[in-house]
């Protein structure tokens, strides 16, 4: 009984907007696996829209506290970066003058806050890495590479300060270090944490978002396709189980994908994958096994494809090793055995 209380920790969870994204799933699921082991955990934000929101953060769990909701996410569409740590700048601070001290704050996308949050001198910080920032970010025009470039700096340094990093998949960790250059170099490479599954979702706040579904809306209108494709944006975990259940395989398009947490939700409904042969579903996929990893191209996509509809049987025996593999390595109880000693670690280490 002694060593379970000395192991309970009070935990500080920072995020710039809880939304429905994978980003958001994933700082949910870490939140609620860390109360459910014990640990007081407290998560921070700028943004918690009840009405869309995942019911987790809504459900007496945890506390979900907002600060910084007035603060804009733009100036006329341009100017997001410069707003973004503007709003987490502001959480920061909030966290730090007004809560008490915590063994543990966990933070991800925006590394600005990292050392606003090394003033708590008894507190460990902790920063996720879904991916650098700044090779996100365009920097197509001579003026946005100057908007970018002491942005990006700040990245590469304030990350450097966390006292733990981690990342999604062998291939962030490996991009993390050719990107960081000077973090590697000091020796600092972050560990791998793999996420649980999650879903993302569709935010109509968000520009690119509405621009590119329209985009596919044209495509389809285009090619004379648009009576047989259904646009569903944001479905609801119900939706989302009926059109798994009622398919041969999923498809996974992206190429260089960080991570990838659609091939894992796939699997775990017992359906086969097909996913491009780089990033993170050659980490998550089984090829020949769990489903087929191809070149990006249509003719390789297509010609996996007319093997489930050919052999119908073929899905349902990869499907049942796709469940059983996620299961075994990227399960919601994986992922909080590793998250949960990953932190008791590095708050031994502030003790000692």
């Amino acid at each position: 009984m002694e060593k379970k209380e000395s192991s309970k920790l009070n935990i500080a969870i920072i995020h710039p907007d809880l939304g429905i994204g994978g980003a958001e799933r994933l700082i949910v699921d870490a939140a609620v696996e860390l109360a459910t082991r014990g640990h007081n955990v407290h998560v921070f934000t700028s943004h918690h829209e009840k009405s869309r929101c995942f019911e987790e953060t809504v459900s007496g769990i945890f506390p979900v506290t907002v600060y910084g909701a007035f603060l804009p996410r733009h100036v006329f569409y341009c100017l997001h970066a410069v707003c973004a740590y503007l709003r987490c700048i502001f959480v920061a601070l909030c966290v730090l003058f007004m809560h008490p001290t915590f063994d543990i704050i966990l933070t991800d996308q925006v590394s600005v806050v990292v050392p606003l949050m090394k003033l708590k001198k008894s507190s460990k910080v902790v920063f996720y890495c879904h991916f650098p920032d700044l090779l996100l970010a365009q920097h197509t025009t001579v003026l946005r590479k100057i908007y970018r470039k002491p942005i990006d700096y700040i990245e590469e340094i304030t990350t450097g300060m966390a006292d733990l990093i981690l990342v999604n998949s062998r291939f962030t960790a490996s991009t993390f270090a050719k990107t960081f250059k000077h973090l590697h170099a000091r020796g600092i490479r972050p560990s791998v944490l793999y996420p649980a599954v999650n879903v993302g979702g569709f935010d109509k706040r968000l520009r690119e978002n509405v621009e590119y579904l329209e985009e596919l809306k044209n495509l389809a209108d285009r090619e004379g396709v648009s009576h047989l494709v259904r646009f569903i944006t944001s479905c609801t975990t119900t939706e989302r189980n009926t059109l798994l259940s009622e398919c041969l395989c999923v498809l996974y398009t992206p190429k260089d994908e960080h991570f990838g947490i659609v091939p894992l939700e796939a699997m775990a409904a017992h359906k086969p994958v097909i996913a491009c042969n780089s990033g993170g579903p050659v980490e998550t996929v089984k090829n020949g096994v769990t489903g087929f990893l191809c070149d990006p191209c249509p003719q390789e996509f297509s010609t996996a494809m007319a093997n489930f509809i050919r052999d119908p049987q073929m899905s349902e025996t990869m499907g049942g090793e796709a469940r059983k593999h996620v299961t075994e390595s990227f399960s919601t109880k994986i992922f909080s055995q590793h998250l949960n000693g990953y932190l008791i670690d590095v708050a031994r280490r502030k003790r000692e």
